[in-house]
């Protein structure tokens, strides 16, 4: 049986270390997407295929080492230690 939308964008957060809202903003401009997902809410189509395709792109952007499982890097408190590990 294949998993729900949801079931797979769960299995995409835990691997990209990649907070719901950071996630919905960046596949559909949705920052409430995985709430509303959690929710009860129906995708449509265009939403589907707009998630899986971002979720694909990640994971060939990450296999490629273009970029890293870094969470979400908008506090002081990440970037200061970010900045600490550089040094």
């Amino acid at each position: 049986m294949e998993r729900s939308l949801l079931q797979r964008i769960e299995a995409f957060l835990k691997e990209s270390a990649m907070p719901p809202s950071v996630f919905g903003r960046a596949a559909v401009r949705d920052p409430r997407l995985v709430s509303d997902l959690r929710g009860g809410r129906e995708p449509g189509r265009d939403i589907i295929c707009r998630t899986e395709h971002f979720m694909n792109k990640w994971r060939a952007d990450y296999r490629a080492g273009h970029i890293t499982p870094r969470g979400d890097g908008r506090t002081r408190a990440v970037r200061a230690l970010d900045a600490g590990m550089r040094s």
